[in-house]
Formats: C-alpha cells, sequence, structure tokens
C-alpha cells in the first residue's frame, strides 16, 4: 500500500508540474511557493505605452510604490477570472501605495483594450510589442503575476491563478505596504 501511494503521489507531482503548476525550477521561493529567478532581484525596468488611455507608464517611476507587475493575455482563460480579482485589490490599496500593470503577451494589440473593460480592470494595461518585457521577466505561463516591493525588488511570484489566490497576493502585498 506504501508503495502504491507514492507512486500515485509522484505521478500527481509529475501531472502538476507538467500543467505549469509546480515550481519553475531555479531561484528563490515565493510566500505562494512559487520559485522564480527574479526573486530577490532588481526588477527589470521596462517603459510601456498603455492600450486603455493610462499614457505611457515606466517600473522605474514607480519607485516608492509596491508595484504588481501581471502578465496576461486576452485568451487566457485564468487571466479573465484574475482580472476582477486584481481590480478589487486596485481599488482596496491604490490610496496606500499600490500600482498594478497588465502586461499582454499577446502576438498583436487587438482587444486588449475591450479585455480591459470586459473584466472590470481600471490600472494601466500595455501590449509587449515584441515580447522584450517578457524576456527580461520570464514568465512561465499566463498569468504571472510579481510583486515589486519600493526599493524595485521583486518579492512575490504568483505563477498561474486559482480562485482565492488573491487572498495570498493580498497578505503578501499588505506585508510591502
Amino acid at each position: 500500500m506504501r508503495t502504491l501511494s507514492m507512486v500515485v503521489f509522484s505521478s500527481l507531482v509529475a501531472f502538476a508540474v507538467a500543467c505549469g503548476e509546480g515550481t519553475t525550477g531555479g531561484g528563490a521561493e515565493s510566500a505562494g511557493g512559487a520559485q522564480h529567478p527574479l526573486i530577490g532581484s532588481p526588477a527589470p525596468n521596462f517603459s510601456i505605452n498603455t492600450a486603455n488611455g493610462k499614457g505611457k507608464i515606466s517600473l522605474d517611476s514607480l519607485k516608492g510604490k509596491v508595484v504588481l507587475v501581471d502578465f496576461w493575455a486576452t485568451w487566457c482563460e485564468p487571466c479573465k477570472k484574475s482580472f476582477p480579482k486584481l481590480q478589487d485589490l486596485y481599488t482596496k490599496y491604490q490610496a496606500s501605495g499600490l500600482e498594478i500593470i497588465g502586461i499582454s503577451e499577446d502576438d498583436d494589440n487587438q482587444g486588449i483594450a475591450d479585455f480591459g473593460q470586459a473584466h472590470g480592470s481600471k490600472f494601466p494595461l500595455g501590449w509587449d510589442d515584441g515580447k522584450s518585457i517578457a524576456g527580461q521577466w520570464k514568465p512561465p505561463n499566463m498569468p504571472s503575476s510579481f510583486l515589486v516591493d519600493k526599493s524595485g525588488i521583486v518579492r512575490f511570484a504568483h505563477l498561474g491563478y486559482h480562485d482565492g489566490d488573491e487572498a495570498e497576493v493580498e497578505k503578501e502585498l499588505k506585508s510591502l505596504l
């Protein structure tokens, strides 16, 4: 029986990793259990034009604030679920110093503003034309969210989204504000 339990456990772990639910290998571990090489390192700067009328935004311009950088795509089903939760956090903590930047990894910029509007986001949404920002941040799946502290260090990563993940993000966020 013990051997069967070990086989079942090993199979479940292998399945979770194959589906992007496990660790990504390398890097420090986030409180949410996600591993990523950027955790504990300075966040790569970027400057991006927004697709939803928020102008141009750069990460460096937000030093002194806690920033959630969310990599997403219009075709991503979990992104559709996470966006309203991100907006709730944005509404609740923006006055305390939270900024959220959604970075679309779509192949073109069609539908980005419509997606944001349909899913209730008021935070800036930009398109990573050529995927140069993703090339520096290396999000392993969609969505991938990174919490950057006030001094510009990546402190937490959330890779993927499941209902209830926002509670862990909120806990981490509050620890940085």
